[in-house]
């Protein structure tokens, strides 16, 4: 009988021990499985908000790309409408001079009737003689005002652009620490040199009569139409019109610029072989023939006294002009 008890509680407490690891196990598949509902909405929440952001990015890449496009079919319109840069009043702003369009008229129409009466005086033949006085006459009256107004323009937009880089790096400074644009644009026009200060003090102007930045920054390419302020137009048309952080975009904007200029002087550096090989072939046949002249001047005084050296002298002059166009397109580098 006591062995048949002592059977009976061993079998008891092993079927309590069966029931409760039964049970354990049952309670740990459980937790598992609260745990792997619980890990599945939190990857299920992470996904969520993963697409709600790739969406907002989506979103402000859709409306940055609507605002680059608007703004190429704004600047494409107005390059239909007016070419920037082509007409004497926009180059003479582009120099800096402050002249009438009809002074520069007249000046060259006096620099033509100087360089015509000059030519008659010369003692030339004179069956050629009023041909070549009306030829020189209408070349220096035309000609040389507008290559001395290109000169002024190119030396000007050089040292422009030698500047800009220096003056969007204090916009990036002073938006960082806090400033608006229109005071850093005020502290460029007051601190910044010619022609820079210049430029910017007109914005500065513009926008204190009620001009918007977009408008403002317009009217600057037309009176500075390169490239580095056309960028920085565009930069801060999308900043406004997008959003964005504008001292990060000015930053990149300024790099740019830099490296632009480091290209042009080791494009400058790399062409200045071919450019003096040019020089010496260019000035080579007037060289020439002042040695000739000097040396044996009865032997080339023919082609100053006959109508014969006036056509040939006629014929070098103009594919000398040719040689020296096809030589300067061939290393002149726009970019």
């Amino acid at each position: 009988m006591t062995a048949d008890l002592l059977l009976y509680a061993i079998a008891g407490l092993a079927f309590i021990a069966i029931t409760g690891l039964g049970f354990a196990f049952a309670g740990g598949g459980g937790g598992r499985g609260k745990q792997g509902k619980r890990i599945k909405a939190i990857g299920e929440g992470g996904n969520a908000r993963s697409g709600r952001e790739n969406a907002a990015n989506q979103t402000r890449r859709k409306q940055m790309d609507a605002t680059v496009k608007g703004l190429r079919e704004r600047e494409q319109a107005a390059r239909q409408k007016r070419q920037v840069g082509k007409s004497i009043e926009d180059r003479l702003k582009q120099a800096g001079m402050t002249m009438p369009v009809s002074t520069f008229h007249i000046g060259g129409a006096i620099i033509g009737v100087v360089a015509m009466i000059a030519t008659y005086f010369a003692g030339m033949n004179e069956s050629w003689k009023l041909l070549v006085c009306l030829g020189i006459g209408f070349v220096a009256g035309l000609g040389l005002p507008r290559w001395l107004l290109g000169m002024a323009i190119t030396g000007r937009q050089k040292k422009f652009v030698s500047q800009f880089a220096d003056a969007i790096d204090v916009i990036v400074r002073g938006v960082k620490s806090g400033l608006p644009l229109n005071e850093c644009l005020k502290m460029i026009a007051k601190e910044s040199p010619q022609p820079l200060a210049a430029e910017f003090q007109v914005v500065v102007d513009a926008l204190a009569m009620g001009m918007t930045v977009p408008q403002a920054l317009e009217r600057m390419y037309q009176r500075t139409p390169i490239q580095e302020v056309n960028f920085f137009n565009i930069v801060l048309n999308i900043q406004q019109k997008a959003g964005g952080n504008l001292s990060e975009a000015l930053g990149n904007l300024s790099g740019v610029l830099r490296s632009r200029k480091l290209l042009r002087e080791k494009i400058k550096a790399l062409s200045s072989e071919a450019k003096a090989s040019a020089m010496i072939i260019g000035s080579l046949p007037i060289i020439v023939m002042l040695l000739v002249y000097f040396t044996t001047p009865a032997y080339i005084m023919t082609l100053f006294t006959t109508d014969l050296g006036h056509l040939i002298l006629l014929i070098a002059a103009a594919l000398m002009g040719i040689g020296i166009y096809i030589m300067r397109s061939m290393i002149n580098f726009n970019f």
